[in-house]
């Protein structure tokens, strides 16, 4: 198990330095006269230089990567009062010159809003996936299966984008049911809006809408993965040995039909934080996402690198602990 961990580590570094070298290059390719904004409009070519030497960008770009590398991973000791106790990484992702502010504090101010999207999005999408699936699979071409299947080809063909905007104007704007804009935080009130029960009352249209494309997929993998179980031998000779029905459901299909929704729900933390863009654009959302799309309209190349770097961490950091627990679950996958 152990030389199983220090293998994954090693290849989520190495998927890391990928990640963040690949972005690197290509912003460093695209034109963005990053000193002349620094330096102001209508300034002079002894300014420009100037911020151009200042940022560094007159330096080739593998020097500027390292740098970059270097700020974020440089160590720094924890001090407990006078006492350093620990050393841990520098984590600094730049400053952006753009929206003047550091972009730890953008990333810090983000991540949560992304968080509570993808987190909740997740539970939501679990909630309607598994009951669907699973009924749907014990009662093959009956009704249910059969608008069961109907929602799973609504939710995979309908995008985020045109499913979030019916939802606001329907249940939102026309019923009044739900807030289609704003985010209040769960723990801090501001402006009269937050709290537990504000934070997911503001978050419930987002979270469906997020969660109707996953939903669909996971009730079709379920479905066909309860029919497949249910026609192993295992299963017919527990019920041969005269096991209660409700045993061997529990027992025997559901806990090995759902080991694969363990995998995919590491794999699918990517497509998760990707999907989370369209969500926070319909519902003006402050999260990783927006901020990614704004750093991409305004060619704010620190904010966009940022966001990345974060995600990348995020999604090699969920995966890594997938990995370890379907390892845990399922022995034989650590001599793969």
């Amino acid at each position: 198990m152990i030389r199983y961990l220090i293998r994954r580590i090693l290849w989520a570094i190495v998927l890391f330095v990928v990640v963040t070298l690949v972005t690197y290059v290509i912003f460093f390719l695209v034109p963005n006269d990053l000193a002349a904004k620094v330096a102001g409009q209508g300034s002079s070519q002894e300014a420009r230089a100037r911020a151009i030497h200042h940022l560094g960008l007159d330096r080739p770009v593998y020097v500027q990567y390292g740098k970059f590398m270097w700020a974020l991973i440089k160590p720094v000791p924890v001090r407990i009062g006078s006492v350093p106790v620990f050393v841990r990484p520098n984590g600094n992702l730049g400053y952006s010159y753009i929206r003047a502010t550091p972009v730890n504090d953008l990333i810090k101010s983000a991540a949560p809003v992304t968080g509570s999207l993808v987190f909740g999005g997740v539970i939501v999408w679990l909630l309607m996936a598994l009951p669907i699936g699973i009924l749907s699979a014990l009662r093959p071409r009956s009704l249910l299966d059969k608008t069961s299947m109907t929602f799973v080809l609504i939710g995979i063909s309908a995008h985020p984008i045109w499913i979030g905007l019916i939802f606001a104007y329907v249940f939102g704007f026309r019923l009044g049911w739900f807030p289609i804009s704003n985010y209040c935080n769960f723990f801090n009130h501001a402006g009269g809006c937050g709290g537990p029960a504000q934070w997911a009352y503001h978050l419930i249209l987002p979270w469906i809408t997020y969660a109707i494309l996953f939903a669909a997929l996971y009730a079709r993998m379920i479905r066909a993965n309860v029919m497949e179980a249910m026609t192993e031998d295992y299963v017919r000779t527990a019920r041969a040995k005269g096991a209660p029905e409700q045993r061997v459901l529990r027992s025997h299909v559901l806990r090995n039909a759902l080991l694969p929704v363990v995998t995919m729900l590491g794999m699918d933390i990517g497509v998760a934080l990707g999907g989370a863009v369209f969500t926070e654009s319909v519902y003006q959302l402050p999260g990783l996402g927006r901020n990614l799309v704004i750093g991409i309209q305004a060619n704010d190349f620190a904010t966009v690198q940022g966001v990345v770097v974060f995600a990348t961490i995020a999604i090699l950091f969920f995966n890594l602990i997938v990995d370890v627990l379907y390892a845990w679950i399922d022995p034989r996958i650590r001599l793969t």
